[in-house]
């Protein structure tokens, strides 16, 4: 990736103080002067990743835009925690779409700003993946089509978590939802949205997860260089929803990567241009076992042929993306 890694000073650890750090390799959220975009008092759950990534997303664009922004959330989760009725955690110029509208909206707010002459200001999109993949997808697709000058960042937690862990289109194979149950989500279902974007070759598309913030910020920031439409899909593991410990929703969304489950790329005009390579890769079991949508995979025989297919998909991407060196 073009951004510059951090290093660590610890041997073996992930210790790093940002007093070792010049101030221009400083993350947004180490600056006094950060956004606080998503401040204190919202709802979300404990250890959610949906909460952590849209934050540094967030905060990211309001550094690149120096505040002159304007954020488009669909009704999912991420408002629902946030926006209790009348309060509200956003400290951001903030709108609530519909669930599947939001990439409509972020359009009309983006060309209302254009005819205003107020070229200056951008705008977000933001939703999960059921305001993103299932219901809002054709708007997003026309978005893409139009190439507005929209960022629209899709949190990946891979079901309809605000509505009892309903299957969505991103829910990955085996995985268990409460429309999915036993043996779970079948094979061959869903949608890669990352790749339906690159079809469009829209300026900017990549993806990130909660795993590797400094990376998620780099991405937020270099989308907002290009003008037209651009998008950003982050995993954020949901404890809820997979069944995991709060503390452990960083260790999952690295496990992802690290497994080749969930490739971190990015790609401009329809070509990727840069992967996030595998440091240490492990098998899709270390990923699958911590989490409990995936717990009759491991049962007594556990289901060795799922597994198996569940691995050669991540093999798939590990060379499709050439994740390994």
């Amino acid at each position: 990736m073009p951004v510059e890694r951090t290093k660590f000073y610890q041997v073996g650890s992930f210790a790093v103080g940002n007093r070792l750090l010049p101030p221009e390799q400083r993350a947004v959220q180490a600056s006094p002067d950060r956004g606080n975009s998503l401040t204190c008092g919202h709802r979300a759950c404990r250890g959610c990743g949906e909460a952590l990534g849209a934050r540094w997303a967030v905060d990211a664009a309001i550094s690149a835009t120096a505040g002159r922004m304007v954020v488009v959330n669909a009704t999912g989760c991420l408002e629902v925690f946030s926006t209790p009725y009348p309060e509200s955690s956003w400290q951001v110029s903030w709108i609530h779409s519909l669930f599947g509208n939001a990439p409509a909206v972020a359009t009309g707010v983006a060309a209302a700003l254009r005819a205003k002459g107020r070229t200056e200001v951008r705008v977000v999109g933001q939703g999960g993946d059921g305001g993103t993949v299932d219901i809002g997808f054709a708007c997003l697709s026309g978005m893409f089509e139009r190439d507005d000058d929209v960022l629209y960042i899709c949190y990946d937690n891979q079901a309809y978590m605000n509505t009892g862990v309903q299957r969505s289109g991103a829910t990955p194979p085996a995985a268990r939802t409460a429309t999915t149950p036993l043996p779970g989500q079948a094979f061959g279902q869903g949608k890669n949205v990352p790749l339906i974007a690159m079809a469009h070759e829209i300026p900017y598309v990549a993806t990130a997860t909660v795993a590797d913030l400094r990376d998620l910020e780099y991405k937020v920031r270099r989308a907002m260089e290009f003008r037209g439409a651009r998008y950003l899909h982050v995993l954020v593991p949901c404890p809820l929803g997979w069944v995991t410990a709060a503390c452990d929703t960083i260790r999952v969304a690295r496990l992802a990567t690290e497994s080749g489950l969930f490739p971190v790329f990015e790609a401009e005009r329809g070509e990727v241009t840069g992967v996030t390579k595998i440091r240490r890769r492990v098998p899709v079991d270390d990923y699958l076992r911590l989490q409990g949508r995936y717990a009759h995979l491991f049962g007594d025989p556990p289901k060795t042929d799922v597994i198996a297919r569940i691995q050669a998909g991540a093999d798939r991407n590990v060379r499709r993306f050439g994740l390994v060196d």
